[in-house]
Parts: structure tokens; C-alpha cells; sequence
């Protein structure tokens, strides 16, 4: 939100101070989305090679289409959603078919729906505020769901693997 804030300030008051605000801001919002994109593929990886170890049978994804899935053109609508449904699957029997999908689809629903209203919407109406608060609105609620998304999937494999972390006693 301080990003669509800076944006907004930049576009409504053209200073040096509100460019290099918004710049600054844009900055660290790079900084940290790309940060989160490593650590979440680091994850989606790392639960792909957990789901294979539990169901080796299931239809889990490739280790390179795993992550490679979400660079291709048109692919990247569909097919990631997709991966995460059969990582879940396959991570445990007790994966909840209408709640734990119903779940991946608000994630994605409300990532691919800020994706769309971000190269749509903010091309043609540059710096509106409606179309910031928007953007960010859905960007928060994916950031939020796909939060709940990989707990589920990390307590289901974490549970099926007997990852409890032990408590070790303190030294008397």
C-alpha cells in the first residue's frame, strides 16, 4: 500500500521528492517480491520433491517443469495452479478434496485476477487510484491465501514424513 501511496503521490505532484520517494519505495518492493518468488519456488521445489517421496506413484510435476511451468507464456495461467493441486494431493491422504482446493483456487483466482487488472486496467489508466488500491488489495489477498496454501501443505508433509522437530532438554 506505501507503493501504491508513492505511485499515486509521484503522478499527482511531480517533485523531485515525490520521484524519488516512489522510486525508492518501487525499489524495495522489487527487493522483496524478488525475494519471495525465490524463497516461494525454493519451497514449491523443495514440497514436489516431498510429495514424490510420500505418493510415489501420484502425478506430481517434473522437477524442471515444477518451476519452469511459471516463465512460459500462456502455460503460466493454468498450469501452475495445477502443480500445487497435485503437490497437495499427493502430500497426503488426508488432503480435504473441497476445502484444501477450494483453498489453492482463492490463491489463484486472486493472483491471476491482480495480473490481470495490473496489465489491463493499469495500462490504459496509468497512476489511478482506484486501480492502485485494487492491484494491491488482490496482490495482499494472494500473499495471504497462497500463506495458508503452504502451511497446508507443509503440516500435511510434515505430519506424513514424522517431521515433529523433537524437544530437546535443557542442560540441568
Amino acid at each position: 500500500m506505501f507503493r501504491a501511496v508513492a505511485v499515486r503521490d509521484q503522478h499527482l505532484h511531480r517533485t523531485d521528492a515525490s520521484l524519488h520517494r516512489s522510486g525508492f519505495v518501487s525499489m524495495v518492493f522489487l527487493y522483496l517480491m524478488t525475494a519471495a518468488i525465490v524463497l516461494f519456488l525454493a519451497w514449491l521445489a523443495r514440497s514436489r520433491r516431498n510429495a514424490q517421496e510420500l505418493s510415489p506413484q501420484a502425478s506430481v510435476p517434473s522437477r524442471g517443469w515444477t518451476i519452469g511451468a511459471w516463465f512460459v507464456p500462456v502455460a503460466n495461467l493454468f498450469v501452475p495452479r495445477r502443480l500445487v493441486l497435485d503437490i497437495g494431493r499427493a502430500s497426503s491422504p488426508s488432503w480435504e478434496q473441497k476445502r484444501d482446493t477450494a483453498r489453492v483456487n482463492l490463491w489463484w483466482g486472486a493472483w491471476i485476477t491482480h495480473a490481470l487488472v495490473l496489465t489491463t486496467v493499469g495500462q490504459t489508466a496509468p497512476g489511478s487510484m482506484p486501480v492502485l488500491v485494487v492491484t494491491e488489495a488482490l496482490m495482499l489477498a494472494s500473499a495471504v491465501l497462497l500463506a495458508l496454501v503452504i502451511e497446508r501443505i507443509t503440516a500435511l508433509q510434515n505430519s506424513a514424513l514424522g517431521a515433529a522437530v523433537p524437544v530437546t532438554p535443557l542442560p540441568a
